[in-house]
């Protein structure tokens, strides 16, 4: 088979406008240090442990007896599931929203993230995205063909947008606003005054406003996240996206859903129903159920993320690291080894250790000089993560000889 590609077979442009995807490459290397049966710990990926909540199981499998559930559902998701989402938004945030056109949900938030791309953007519009950020902030606007304005966070701001930093020409260019508080992947988090602001600039400047909210619930040592929703005027402008992936343990179950301003919503819709059949009516039933869980649950989430928090930052700090406080996420944001890139030195802790972090290059130019470390494996098996590390000689020094074959 030849090696050069026909013309005709060639993939459209808007693919070859994406970034390069590390993790694409992550994966190979993954794949084959299990070929060479290395026991990998996979702190890379944001994919939680364990199984989801019982009442979530039960709801499903109940809902899978029901004939009436093996048929297409209704395009803007069940009037149940719609209920629910509206009334944990009351629950939490004092917001009063409608079912019947201010929640929809979505196969998963990644899906809806991109799509509302697709459906608001056309070619040529400026999007303003943070970096780094969760990769669908910005390769859905470039999947549909946005010029990207990044704004680029610093760690002497505790990787907070400044938008004084975006030039007045753009920001008056700009359609769309992507933000994403608590961050991944930085973990950092953002007061109420920052939303305020950040609908003033969105008002003045008439742009609109996509905050993703999946790490609503997971919020520690007394912090308690802020919707945008919550502040006055936001639901003229914006939309909030969030997952029952996280928190709930859902995250093969492809369920998210977004709030927030009904015509920009029924847009997201209109653009869905031509892709999509919507979400199995079993697994809305299950989400119903995750949702009206206890807050007994949802601490119990909290305080195991809490701990593991703990023990990876400790665990760094015995290697020489010094991370800052995290409030929020399932995340740590670690910088690199001075003078290694975020992939090499990923790649190279993976082939060395069989730990698995995911280089900050990942997302965005920004990003450059982390790595993300996710917390989503049990505090014996984090153990002996840090331990292969010690052994390998990962450290936050200057390479030494016994250094150079890993950094």
């Amino acid at each position: 088979m030849s090696t050069t590609m026909k013309t005709w077979l060639r993939p459209a442009q808007r693919l070859g406008n994406l970034p390069t995807y590390v993790f694409a490459r992550l994966d190979e290397l993954k794949a084959e240090a299990r070929r060479q049966g290395i026991d990998l710990i996979d702190l890379g990926m944001g994919n939680p442990d364990g199984m989801a909540p019982q009442p979530a199981i039960d709801s499903a499998i109940a809902a899978l007896q029901q004939s009436q559930n093996h048929g297409y559902p209704p395009f803007e998701g069940t009037a149940d599931f719609r209920k629910a989402i509206t009334d944990w938004y009351y629950r939490r945030y004092s917001v009063t929203l409608d079912p019947d056109g201010e929640a929809l949900p979505l196969i998963g938030s990644k899906e809806g993230l991109t799509h509302l791309a697709l459906a608001f953007v056309d070619p040529g519009d400026t999007v303003l995205v943070p970096s780094p950020a969760y990769p669908a902030h910005f390769r859905g606007p470039l999947l549909a063909g946005a010029n990207l304005y990044e704004v680029i966070l610093r760690p002497e701001q505790n990787w907070l947008l400044d938008l004084s930093t975006i030039p007045e020409a753009v920001a008056r260019q700009a359609k769309i606003f992507y933000f994403n508080y608590p961050s991944n992947p930085t973990a950092a988090i953002a007061p109420r005054a920052f939303f305020e602001e950040v609908v003033d600039f969105a008002k003045h400047y008439e742009i609109l406003l996509v905050h993703d909210l999946c790490y609503a619930e997971l919020a520690f040592d007394g912090y308690q996240p802020t919707s945008l929703l919550e502040i006055p005027g936001a639901k003229d402008l914006g939309v909030e996206f969030h997952t029952l992936s996280k928190t709930y343990n859902m995250a093969g179950w492809r369920v998210g859903f977004a709030v927030g301003n009904r015509d920009v919503l029924q847009g997201l819709r209109t653009l869905k129903t031509n892709l999509d059949y919507g979400i199995f009516a079993a697994i809305q039933a299950g989400a119903k159920a995750a949702l009206e869980l206890p807050d007994s649950y949802v601490q119990s989430v909290r305080d195991r993320y809490r701990q593991r928090r703990d023990f990876v930052r400790a665990g760094f700090e015995a290697l020489g690291w010094s991370i800052p406080q995290t409030y929020a996420t399932m995340y740590l944001w670690v910088p690199c080894p001075p003078g290694v890139s975020s992939t090499d030195f990923a790649m190279k802790v993976l082939q060395q250790t069989g730990v698995v972090f995911t280089p900050g290059s990942a997302f965005g130019r920004g990003g450059e000089g982390y790595v993300r470390v996710s917390l989503i494996a049990d505090c014996d098996r984090l153990g002996v993560a840090f331990e292969r590390l010690r052994q390998a000689g990962v450290a936050y020094t200057t390479p030494t000889p016994d250094l150079a074959s890993v950094i």
